[in-house]
C-alpha cells in the first residue's frame, strides 16, 4: 500500500497534466483536423494569379523595356552618335557618317538576320518542335502537342503578317502611319502638279512608296524592327523554356482559371508524359532557338541605339506584347481558348480539341498519342 506522500505526489501530477495547454478532451477535434483548414487556406492565399507572369516570364518582360531604354540612352549619350547627322525620314543615321557599323542599314546582321527575321524564327521553332523529346517520342512524329504548337505558331505568324505585311489591304503599320498624317512624298509632288496620280492615292504602303522612288513622310511609324525582334524572341522563349524546364522537373508556376471559376495550378490539366528523357532537355534544337533569341535581343539593343524615336520603339514593343498576351496569357483565364491553343509543355487530359485529334488525326497523319 502506498504511503500518503506518494499518493499526494500522484494527485499533483494528474492535476498538472489535466491543466496543461496540450491537454484535450473528447469533445475537441483531433489535431490533424484542426490544422487542415489553416494549411488549406494559406495554400489558397499563396496561389499565383493567372493574370501574373511566372518568374522567368517576369524577367523576360522586364528585359525588353530595359534593353530599349539602355540602347536609347546609349544613342543619346554616345558622343559619336550625337555628332552624326540623323535623317528623320529614314529614322536612321546617314550611311557615310554613321557612328557605328551597326548604325548602317547595310550591316550584315540587319540584311541577313533582321530583314529575314521571321524565316529564322520559323526555322528555329520548327526544328525545336519536331525534334525535342518532350514534345514527341520521335522526330517528325505528329502529336497533339505538336499540332497545338503549330496552331500557336500560326496565330503569332498571322499577327506578324497583319502588323507588317497585310491587313485586308495595307498592313497595320502602314494604316497607322497614314491615319496619323503620314504619306508618300510623291503625293505632295502630285498635288503640286509635278506627277500624275489618281485620287485613290495608291501609294498607301511603305513598299509601294519605295518601289516608285518615294519616301514616307510625317505620321507615326511603329518600329517594325522592334515589333519583329520582340515578338519573335518572346515567342521562342515562351515555347522553349516552359517545355525544357518542365521536362527537367521544375515546379509549374503557371495557374489557370477552371470552368467553375476556381484558380488552380496548370498541373491539374496536364497528363503525365512517359518516355521523356530529361537528360536531353537542352538539345541542339533548344540551343539553336536560344541562340536566335539572344541575337534578336542584341539586334534590339542596336535598333534602340541607332534607329527610330523613343515613341516609335515603345509602340513597337506594345504591339508585340499584345500578340504574346493573346496566345500565352489569355488562355490561362479563358478555358475555351485554352482548350484550343493549349499551353507550352502541357497537354490537357479532357480538352475537346485533344479528343478530336485523338479520334481523327491518327488515321489521317499517323499521329502518336503524346
Amino acid at each position: 500500500m502506498d504511503s500518503p506522500s506518494v499518493t499526494l505526489r500522484r494527485s499533483h501530477r494528474i492535476q498538472q497534466l489535466s491543466s496543461s495547454p496540450g491537454a484535450t478532451d473528447d469533445s475537441s477535434p483531433p489535431a490533424t483536423e484542426a490544422n487542415a483548414i489553416p494549411l488549406s487556406s494559406s495554400k489558397m492565399a499563396a496561389r499565383r494569379s493567372p493574370f501574373l507572369p511566372t518568374t522567368f516570364e517576369s524577367i523576360l518582360l522586364s528585359v525588353y523595356p530595359i534593353t530599349l531604354l539602355a540602347g536609347s540612352l546609349f544613342g543619346l549619350l554616345d558622343p559619336a552618335a550625337r555628332a552624326s547627322p540623323y535623317n528623320p525620314t529614314t529614322q536612321s543615321h546617314f550611311a557615310n557618317t554613321a557612328p557605328s557599323y551597326f548604325a548602317k542599314k547595310s550591316n550584315v546582321f540587319n540584311v541577313f538576320f533582321v530583314k529575314q527575321g521571321w524565316a529564322w524564327v520559323t526555322f528555329g521553332y520548327l526544328f525545336f518542335l519536331f525534334t525535342h523529346p518532350a514534345i514527341g517520342p520521335a522526330a517528325l512524329a505528329v502529336t497533339p502537342k505538336r499540332l497545338r504548337g503549330l496552331l500557336r505558331y500560326s496565330i503569332v505568324t498571322l499577327w506578324w503578317v497583319f502588323v507588317t505585311q497585310w491587313f485586308f489591304g495595307p498592313a497595320i503599320i502602314d494604316r497607322g502611319f497614314t491615319l496619323t498624317g503620314g504619306q508618300c512624298e510623291l503625293v505632295e509632288a502630285a498635288d503640286a502638279g509635278h506627277l500624275e496620280m489618281d485620287t485613290t492615292r495608291q501609294f498607301v504602303t511603305g513598299v509601294a512608296c519605295k518601289a516608285v522612288g518615294g519616301k514616307w513622310s510625317g505620321g507615326h511609324d511603329i518600329s517594325g524592327h522592334v515589333f519583329l525582334l520582340v515578338l519573335g524572341s518572346m515567342f521562342l522563349f515562351e515555347e522553349v523554356f516552359h517545355v525544357v524546364l518542365r521536362a527537367g522537373g521544375a515546379k509549374e508556376e503557371r495557374t489557370i482559371i477552371m470552368n467553375d471559376g476556381a484558380v488552380k495550378s496548370a498541373d491539374v490539366e496536364a497528363r503525365l508524359e512517359k518516355g521523356v528523357d530529361s537528360s536531353s532537355e537542352w538539345t541542339l534544337a533548344a540551343r539553336t532557338v536560344l541562340g536566335i533569341g539572344a541575337l534578336c535581343l542584341y539586334m534590339l539593343l542596336m535598333t534602340a541605339a541607332y534607329f527610330h524615336t523613343w515613341f516609335e520603339k515603345f509602340t513597337g514593343l506594345l504591339v508585340a506584347f499584345s500578340g504574346i498576351f493573346f496566345v500565352y496569357f489569355l488562355p490561362r483565364v479563358v478555358p475555351a481558348l485554352r482548350d484550343v491553343l493549349g499551353m507550352p509543355g502541357l497537354i490537357s487530359t479532357h480538352a475537346p480539341t485533344v479528343y478530336w485529334l485523338r479520334l481523327f488525326a491518327p488515321k489521317l497523319l499517323g499521329m502518336t498519342h503524346v
